[in-house]
């Protein structure tokens, strides 16, 4: 038990600013397995988005509500999908080779891809959760940053590293994860859709549609990055987590918009 909280501390410290403690310690091989408890990380950075919308909706309004939950996340991560999202839009944005993307990615500066990507991405996540009532983006917000964070596991565990493993930055993570820690993963993100049917039941439609859309979207990265690239990235998991977590929180909209078409209780 003290390994595994040793682990979602490693995951904590990789993707959050949030400080760990001391006793933690690191090692190459920890990185490698902490990848289990990253959707762990992710219930962390939801339950702040959502502590910070429901708190600011009381005091200000929705629409700045929104922005500072928004804002709250990216200061939490040091934008560290949403830099990845861009930077895979600047690879593959124009039509080039391989090795010319992969060598795009690595820059440092944003392109008019990247910032164009970047703008929609946020725009759409904004537009999205101003259009949920604060009692539904509290718990869709859970649910995306959970499960968006175990589709990028899933893709360490079903595509080859594309980059030069020489020369990864995380080359723990790079050299893949194993069926144990994508279950374990994955697990995280059930015990959060099953506390949510549980919390109310009337929910569990919005929570399936959410991880069928978020699965479709993780599918349809895959064979991207893979036809692409001819695998994963750190920058193309930033990607994916970014656009599953989009499509999760529309998985909710939608369902509220079918819900009050039929007359159901939100």
């Amino acid at each position: 038990m003290r390994h595994e909280l040793r682990l979602f501390f490693i995951a904590l410290q990789f993707f959050t600013r949030v400080p760990v403690p001391r006793w933690v310690g690191f090692e190459p091989a920890w990185l490698h397995d902490s990848a289990r408890h990253f959707p762990a990380v992710g219930l962390l950075v939801g339950a702040v988005a959502a502590g910070v919308l429901a708190g600011a909706a009381w005091l200000t309004s929705p629409a700045v509500a929104v922005v500072l939950s928004m804002a709250a996340t990216v200061a939490l991560t040091g934008a560290f999908h949403e830099d990845g999202f861009a930077d895979t839009c600047d690879g593959l944005g124009g039509h080039v080779s391989r090795e010319r993307a992969l060598e795009i990615m690595k820059d440092s500066r944003i392109g008019s891809y990247g910032a164009a990507g970047l703008v929609l991405v946020l725009g759409l996540k904004a537009a999205t959760l101003g259009s949920l009532p604060v009692a539904l983006a509290v718990p869709a917000l859970l649910l995306a940053h959970t499960v968006s964070r175990a589709m990028a596991v899933v893709l360490i565990r079903a595509l080859p590293y594309a980059g030069d493993l020489a020369a990864a930055k995380a080359k723990p993570l790079a050299q893949g994860v194993s069926g144990r820690g994508m279950a374990v993963a994955l697990g995280w993100a059930s015990v959060v859709a099953a506390g949510l049917v549980a919390w109310r039941p009337v929910w569990w439609p919005a929570v399936l549609l959410s991880v069928v859309l978020a699965a479709m979207g993780a599918w349809a990265c895959a064979r991207c990055w893979r036809r692409r690239l001819g695998g994963f990235t750190g920058d193309t998991l930033g990607a994916t987590q970014q656009v599953t977590e989009v499509l999760v929180l529309l998985g909710w909209l939608v369902w509220l918009r079918f819900a009050g078409v039929a007359g159901f209780g939100a």
